[in-house]
């Protein structure tokens, strides 16, 4: 499981996500400045934190690296949300309380999600009468 990212590492990584190609420091450096005043070597460091954590690779170019996501987005906020489920005493209850905060239009893509796994991954049909089910009464 993932730990979260922290506020620097996300801000980086959703940059990484967005522009979904690799890239470098300094490209990742100067759209950061935009919102903020931030080193070279600050991002430097991040990224290769986040190397080390295995969110990205890096492949060298010239004197530089080039950065890439190993996963995406989706895949990084489904494993903090399974995180989260997994530890509590009562997932069905948190389910519950987590059904019940998400907006209509979040529930409305949830009943998407769950129409696509249940089309990729159908669930097995119930045996005929007679084909190892239970005796009728």
């Amino acid at each position: 499981m993932p730990r979260p990212l922290g506020e620097l590492e996300d801000a980086v990584m959703t940059r990484i996500w967005q522009w979904n190609r690799p890239v470098t420091v300094r490209e990742v450096l100067e759209d950061l400045q935009q919102e903020r005043s931030i080193a070279y070597t600050t991002v430097m460091t991040v990224l290769d934190n986040l190397h080390q954590k295995g969110w990205v690779r890096r492949e060298v170019e010239g004197r530089a690296y080039r950065y890439t996501a190993v996963s995406t987005r989706a895949a990084y906020s489904a494993a903090l949300m399974n995180e989260a489920w997994a530890q509590s005493d009562n997932p069905a209850a948190a389910l519950v309380a987590f059904f019940g905060m998400m907006s209509p239009e979040q529930r409305e893509s949830l009943n998407d999600a769950i129409r696509i796994v249940q089309r990729d991954s159908p669930l097995p049909a119930p045996p005929e009468e007679g084909e190892g089910g239970p005796a009728p009464s």
